[in-house]
Parts: structure tokens; sequence; C-alpha cells
């Protein structure tokens, strides 16, 4: 009689258990309990959306580069097209370039709000004065399309050139 009994409860066991085999696989995918898998999932997800807009940006500010996102993290790096989508450590760009990458980023951001949220103004302060004449040009151009699409620059800048052309 108690075989009989043990032989069901396993079934009724195995029945739970089989209830039970997609949430355990839920959970291992993005359970914890301080909730840190489903934050770095979703965390993962709006980089990888800014990315898209920033690269959008870059291909016209810097074309020679693209972001990625390095898997399962949500560290960047740098592609080189000129020389043959080298990747490498966004810390290796110069200042020009990582200005030029920071701008991509900031209008990247800016084009990843909401339709309810629109931002329209872009403050910067300095960086300029890093930058070479032909990298100056670049952000300056890219500073005017912005103008040109009715959003409002700020920049907070000592470079002359800046200066006479704004």
């Amino acid at each position: 009689d108690r075989r009989k009994k043990n032989e069901q409860l396993l079934l009724e066991i195995a029945a739970q258990d089989a209830k039970a085999d997609p949430w355990r696989k839920l959970n291992d995918l993005l359970g914890s309990a301080d909730g840190a898998k489903f934050r770095m999932i979703a965390q993962r997800t709006t980089l990888d959306v800014l990315l898209t807009h920033a690269n959008h940006q870059l291909s016209h500010l810097a074309s020679r580069y693209s972001l990625e996102r390095i898997s399962e993290s949500l560290n960047l790096i740098i592609v080189d097209r000129d020389m043959g989508d080298e990747r490498r450590s966004v810390h290796s760009l110069s200042g020009g370039e990582s200005f030029l990458v920071s701008l991509a980023l900031a209008l990247g951001l800016a084009s990843l709000t909401s339709n309810q949220l629109r931002i329209e103004s872009l403050f910067i302060d300095e960086g300029f004065g890093s930058l070479d004449p032909d990298t100056l040009t670049t952000a300056m151009t890219a500073l005017m399309q912005l103008e040109s699409q009715g959003r409002k620059v700020g920049v907070i800048s000592h470079v002359t050139e800046m200066t006479d052309a704004i």
C-alpha cells in the first residue's frame, strides 16, 4: 500500500516539476533577488538603441568610426573602418575624435527620447579647444545642422574660431 502511495506521490511530484520548469527557466534568464539580471538586460537593450542613434549621428560627424557594445556588458568599443574594421578601446581615440564620439552620443541620447518628449536644446561646455581645425569645422557643421532642425545649441568656449563661426 505504501509503495503504491509513493509511486502516486512521485507521479504528482513529476507533474508539478514539469509545471515549474518554464518558471525555473525564466528565473535563470531574468531572475535575481535584487533584480540585477533584468536591470542589466534592460540597460543593454537601451544602450543598443542609443548606439543605433549615435552611430547615425557619427556617420555624419566622423564616418570613419562606429560604436559597438561589448557582448554581455555595458562597455563600448570603437570600430575603425579606415583600419579594416579594427575594433579597439574608446580610450585610444584622440581628443578631437573623443569629442566627436561624445557629441554623437549626446545627439543619439536626444534622439532616444519618446514621442511625447523632444529634447530641443543642447549645451556644450568646452572641449573645442582640443580640436584641430578640420575637426572643429566638422563639429561646427554638425551644430549648425542641429540649429537648422530647430534645436537650440548653447556653447561655452574660448576658441576664437568658434566665436567667429557663431
